[in-house]
């Protein structure tokens, strides 16, 4: 029977932190720090980088036309997940495109790496299938204007 001894988290013990005691001198005060004060840790700082607001930004402006178009949320959700399919479908057939004019990769890594890229695309597009079947399903509940409207959002 084989056995496994670890630590385990009721077994584990950290041991703190504690500043010895410091005193120093200055002038006619005196500044001490004892033994089991601690000061409080700073947190951690995040900061976004301009791109990556612009980017956010973008994507926010991107979809802004689906959300004051006034449809139903449900067709909101449909359309805003076709675009980002149909996105994500471009940027992987971009990534086939760059696998193929790679001139460092053997023909064995480029069927390779390609298999990979037409499997993720594969599923891709069935999901973009299914979530143009679920947007056809919810426009027939809409007024002509409605569906003229979502229609002429999802061909963006």
């Amino acid at each position: 029977m084989l056995s496994i001894d670890g630590n385990l988290p009721s077994r584990t013990t950290v041991p703190t932190l504690l500043e010895s005691k410091k005193t120093s001198t200055v002038g006619a005060g005196t500044e001490s720090t004892a033994l089991g004060e601690t000061q409080p840790a700073e947190g951690v700082s995040v900061t976004f980088s301009g791109a990556s607001l612009k980017a956010a930004s973008a994507e926010k402006t991107a979809n802004d036309d689906i959300e004051e178009s006034g449809l139903d949320e449900n067709v909101q959700k449909l359309l805003k997940m076709i675009r980002q399919l149909k996105q994500q479908i471009a940027e992987k057939m971009a990534e086939m495109s760059a696998i193929m004019s790679d001139k460092r990769l053997s023909p064995e890594q480029v069927l390779a790496k390609l298999s990979g890229v037409q499997s993720a695309l594969g599923g891709l597009q069935a999901s973009l299938t299914g979530a143009y079947a679920s947007l056809s399903e919810a426009m027939k509940n809409l007024s002509a204007e409605d569906a003229v409207k979502a229609a002429s959002l999802m061909a963006k």
